[in-house]
């Protein structure tokens, strides 16, 4: 993403990567701002930044994830910012494709002819009424902090997937800064999260056993 707006604003390396995190923090997403402000197209900044060569050499799931996956109850989706094409290869080159009931990408996260991306709440409720399903029985599974917290704010649950966070930032003394707008330290549950997690496994156990009375 750097590199394209470096290309396309003509700006430095160090200024690019600035702007484009300065964009993700204020709107959640850095398409946004560049449409915002400086007319991208979005279709052609999501096919240029998600070309990704070798994509399918890089990525693996383990058959225990998969395995666990397809044993959790109820529908399952993909709810992600990067376009379909870009998706659609991560999920063939992991065979997780059966193992969801459909993906929902940034081209389906529309209203009134404007992208509405994670962490928009004003999308989750659209979303679920589409699905044709009450909100507060959908429990968005994330590691992005904002989304969480947007979710919960429109009623659903959250379960914070922690197994991914770098392990440089689980020091007693580094705050947890994965997410736009929200900075909390990984030892600490926010009020907005229902459950965390590090393991797929943990998730179906929460889901099946009914520990945890917010799920």
């Amino acid at each position: 993403m750097t590199d394209y707006i470096v290309d396309h604003l003509v700006l430095s390396h160090e200024d690019a990567a600035a702007l484009r995190t300065h964009y993700w923090h204020r709107y959640g997403a850095t398409l946004l701002g560049l449409v915002k402000h400086h007319g991208v197209n979005p279709m052609h900044f999501l096919e240029q930044t998600h070309t990704l060569p070798g994509l399918e050499e890089r990525v693996r799931c383990s058959l225990h994830d998969r395995a666990a996956l397809k044993r959790l109850p109820g529908r399952k989706f993909i709810l992600t910012n990067a376009p379909r094409h870009y998706a659609m290869r991560v999920m063939s080159a992991l065979h997780l494709t059966e193992c969801f009931d459909g993906i929902i990408c940034v081209e389906d996260m529309t209203m009134f002819g404007q992208h509405r991306p994670k962490p928009d709440a004003r999308m989750f409720k659209h979303l679920a009424a589409r699905l044709k399903v009450p909100i507060h029985t959908c429990v968005l599974v994330e590691d992005t902090l904002a989304h969480q917290r947007s979710a919960k704010r429109v009623g659903m649950r959250t379960v914070w997937m922690q197994r991914y966070i770098n392990a440089s930032l689980r020091t007693p003394l580094s705050p947890l800064k994965s997410s736009p707008k929200v900075s909390v330290h990984p030892c600490r549950k926010p009020p907005y999260v229902c459950a965390r997690i590090k393991s797929i496994q943990r998730l179906r156990s929460l889901w099946c056993t009914r520990n945890d009375p917010s799920l």
